[in-house]
């Protein structure tokens, strides 16, 4: 498998996900799955602009991804595939049947939203539907950067995961 993290982070492509995951990993590219991103040609151009030369970028509608995700599986360079919210996640893992782990790297504060971890704000929608993935056997942890240690859901959704 050559998708080394399924992510979930609202601010997309961004320095963390870049460098912090990027590099570390090596990646040598990046599929971002966000139907309004895929549809605008602008906001590409603005993600493209933070991801170095030698990584490819491809922007994909949730369609897109489900029918992509074998293609990126198999592909010889290491991965990642990136979601700004847990819903589009949930279903590409579920249409797909390809997702194993998913990685809460950034949900930031919203109205709603309720403080799980410095870095992870979550509605009751959200935590509904992270425990459905869990029990369907995905692995759901929050890290926000590879050297800090995961976070299982479980401390995640009671706030002990928080330092």
């Amino acid at each position: 498998m050559s998708v080394e993290l399924f992510r979930i982070d609202d601010r997309l492509i961004h320095g963390q996900v870049v460098v912090g995951w990027g590099q570390p990993l090596r990646v040598g590219f990046i599929a971002l799955v966000d139907n309004e991103v895929a549809a605008s040609d602008w906001e590409q151009e603005l993600y493209r602009m933070g991801v170095p030369s030698g990584v490819d970028v491809y922007f994909d509608t949730l369609e897109d991804a489900v029918r992509k995700l074998p293609d990126y599986l198999a592909d010889d360079r290491r991965g990642i595939v990136l979601t700004g919210d847990v819903e589009t996640m949930r279903e590409l893992a579920e249409r797909s049947g390809r997702v194993e782990q998913v990685n809460l790297g950034g949900l930031h504060h919203r109205p709603g939203r309720v403080e799980r971890l410095r870095y992870v704000f979550l509605t009751a929608a959200d935590e509904d539907t992270l425990r459905a993935m869990r029990d369907a056997g995905i692995d759901v942890t929050a890290q926000d950067v590879p050297a800090a240690a995961p976070v299982p859901l479980a401390a995640v959704l009671d706030g002990r995961g928080a330092a």
